[in-house]
């Protein structure tokens, strides 16, 4: 297993009150800035399936006319310099968090990573 981000850093907000801080969504532009390291990694490591981890992962690969909130957890294809790879979007772990019924965005994401595993 291989683990990276699609975007290399992170903006955020400090919060008005506490510690927390609020991570802002990448521009497109930051999205793009860094599409040449992650390319790198996925020729370097070729993985069997690439799992997306939220909307900004998925887009940063698949396009940005993907949409998670539709294409979730099926099994799609996307070439990169003339070599195919197969990946597969979920929601991002923290969406799970923020959701109003925790315990179905729970159940859902567990349900889509059990199809991650089918596919491999």
């Amino acid at each position: 297993m291989y683990l990276t981000n699609a975007v290399k850093h992170f903006k955020f907000v400090p919060a008005q009150r506490g510690k927390r801080r609020i991570h802002k969504q990448p521009a497109r532009s930051e999205v793009l800035a860094c599409r040449p390291w992650l390319e790198a990694e996925l020729k370097v490591v070729g993985p069997d399936l690439v799992v997306c981890l939220g909307a900004v992962a998925a887009q940063s690969l698949l396009g940005s006319s993907f949409r998670v909130s539709k294409q979730r957890a099926q099994l799609v294809r996307f070439e990169l310099d003339g070599r195919d790879f197969r990946a597969m979007a979920t929601v991002h772990p923290s969406a799970v968090l923020r959701a109003d019924d925790r315990d179905e965005a729970y159940r859902a994401f567990v349900d889509d990573l059990r199809k991650v595993c089918s596919a491999l």
